[in-house]
């Protein structure tokens, strides 16, 4: 099994650029885009600062494939 993570997913069903993101998480574009394109693996205060900023709960950004 294999844990996928939905940032970019989850920011276009907001409508948001990754420089909204990025002003609302903290985080910066390039950090951002990294995780998105899964180049990155972010740690837990990262994913929570990325729902924070979408208002979404965090189990929303994580997808188990098999």
């Amino acid at each position: 099994m294999k844990l996928k993570i939905l940032v970019k997913e989850k920011r276009l069903e907001h409508n948001m650029t990754l420089e909204t993101l990025s002003k609302l998480s903290g985080i910066s574009k390039g950090h951002l885009s990294k995780i998105e394109r899964e180049e990155r693996s972010p740690k837990l205060m990262t994913m929570i600062q990325i729902a924070t900023a979408l208002k979404i709960d965090i189990k929303e950004l994580y997808k188990i494939i098999p």
